[in-house]
């Protein structure tokens, strides 16, 4: 396994993270998911650490708490060897406290966090999304209490748009509050808009990409062919309004790429899916998840060898997409690309 500092932090997170969105299960989303026990959880904990995956990433409104408690459980006796990353933000409940990001929730959510989770501390802090409501002082100045107080060891964000994560990178830089190392994006070969503007901005200012959803919701498995119907046992049936928009029509071209690709390495399309990933520019570590321990170890079979140049020029032009204004100058004329280079 391959490990990577997370952004300007010291701390270093492997190439491969596991996602417990899975465990403890419950609702129309998370339900559809999986719905991993405390048993079965600990089993695939002991599979990704003989693997060298340590970072487990969770969060408070994954299915109503139920993960994060799943996952203490599965952890219990070894919090030494483990790094847990947890989010908070989205609503728990339909109080006027059960949501955003303002101190008093902050506060509690850490600490009902801790509790679930069955530790003193948690290794990285994840805002799952902006608070607008908040000022962004009051939540870094929080996050710095927490900090000192030991609760947390490192924060970061998850789901911002570029303004608010480089307005609240200046600004704990001006009061000298803790600084987001890492940022939680979507980001796959169906969806490459981490690239436009969050992707030059992560290497700028040094934030390392937590990538969920590698495989596009569920849509690079190879299952999701053209002219073939969804698969009778496919989530997709009960999540898929959940998740980020795909142009089938292009996606029944990448996945015929990554076809073209599997027969030439023999390695699975999620595999080569998730390999893509891994040698993007800013990608500290991609996010599996895993429903049991056969979907398990062919995700980790994604680390471990390289594409080739040709096969990820392939996978590059057939997922390429037209950029938006104001990045598509950047991208297609020659004057501007002169000026702002694309990462490598």
């Amino acid at each position: 396994m391959e490990y990577r500092n997370l952004g300007a932090s010291g701390l270093r997170v492997p190439v491969l993270s596991f996602g417990a969105g899975t465990f403890g299960g419950s609702g129309p989303l998370f339900g559809a998911w999986g719905t991993t026990d405390a048993v079965e959880a600990r089993r695939l904990v002991d599979i990704c650490l003989e693997a060298g995956v340590n970072l487990f990433d969770t969060a408070d409104v994954y299915s109503a708490g139920a993960s994060e408690d799943v996952l203490g459980q599965a952890i219990r006796g070894r919090r030494d060897t483990v790094l847990i990353s947890t989010k908070t933000a989205l609503p728990t409940g339909d109080g006027p406290a059960d949501w955003g990001t303002s101190r008093s929730r902050l506060i509690r959510s850490v600490d009902d966090a801790l509790r679930r989770l069955g530790t003193d501390y948690i290794d990285l802090l994840q805002l799952h999304a902006f608070d607008a409501s908040t000022s962004i002082e009051e939540v870094l100045s929080t996050l710095d209490g927490l900090v000192r107080a030991g609760k947390l060891r490192y924060v970061g964000a998850s789901n911002f748009a570029g303004w608010e994560l480089m307005k609240s990178l200046a600004l704990a830089e001006k009061h000298a509050y803790p600084r987001y190392v890492a940022h939680q994006v979507y980001y796959s070969l169906a969806g490459r808009d981490y690239e436009w503007e969050l992707m030059p901005l992560a290497a700028d200012q040094n934030v390392g990409a937590l990538v969920w959803s590698p495989l596009a919701w569920g849509q690079l498995t190879g299952k999701i062919r053209r002219g073939q119907p969804l698969p009778e046992k496919s989530r997709l049936h009960e999540t898929a309004a959940f998740g980020p928009p795909v142009d089938n029509e292009k996606l029944y071209d990448i996945v015929e790429a990554l076809d073209d690709i599997a027969a030439e390495t023999g390695k699975t399309v999620p595999q080569i899916a998730i390999n893509w990933l891994i040698a993007r520019p800013t990608v500290a570590s991609v996010i599996i998840g895993a429903r049991n321990e056969e979907q398990l170890r062919q995700n980790l079979g994604a680390v471990g060898w390289s594409l080739s140049r040709e096969q990820i020029g392939k996978l590059d032009r057939v997922s390429a997409v037209m950029s938006p204004y104001p990045y598509f100058p950047y991208r297609n004329q020659e004057g501007f690309a002169k000026l702002n280079p694309p990462l490598t």
